[in-house]
């Protein structure tokens, strides 16, 4: 089997070395706006970042950001948040978002820090704030509900 998000054993191993550059490697659309992410220095999650690109521009009087680049961005972030802080394993499908756009999102870097409000046996739900200059000053924020898939193979057979 190709190693990816479907690959329980691949999944883990990247969930466990933190390397969320390998997920994001396979989600086309991340790589084409430019989402990476790093260890939050303030946090025990993920500091996602989106960097300022001609293609992501929706407005270009104002100029601003597309605001379903930015939908995308956050989602994208909620998503691996998500995988990353579980409990186990499990490959996480939005459900529901909710997006509040608060400020103009000028062409300029973007920050994004989750939050896992909730982690049942079967649905997920992340709260993301999205930010340019100071997180204080958020340009959006989101709500994000996820039906969790099912737990992984190791949980069932016994396994290592």
């Amino acid at each position: 089997m190709r190693e990816g998000f479907h690959d329980v054993e691949w999944l883990a191993r990247t969930r466990a070395e933190g390397d969320v550059q390998a997920w994001l490697s396979l989600i086309p659309y991340a790589r084409r706006i430019g989402v990476t992410a790093e260890a939050d220095p303030d946090g025990e999650g993920l500091l996602f970042r989106l960097d300022p690109r001609e293609e992501n521009v929706g407005n270009v009087l104002l100029p601003a950001l597309h605001g379903g680049v930015v939908a995308a961005f956050m989602e994208t972030a909620a998503t691996l948040d998500l995988m990353l802080a579980a409990r186990e394993p499990r490959l996480p499908r939005i459900v529901d978002l909710s997006i509040d756009y608060l400020r103009t999102a000028r062409v300029m870097p973007t920050l994004a820090r989750c939050t896992l409000l909730r982690e049942g046996r079967r649905l997920g739900n992340v709260q993301v704030t999205a930010w340019q200059e100071r997180e204080a000053l958020p340009v959006a924020t989101a709500r994000l509900h996820f039906v969790l898939g099912a737990p992984s193979a190791h949980q069932h057979d016994g396994g290592a």
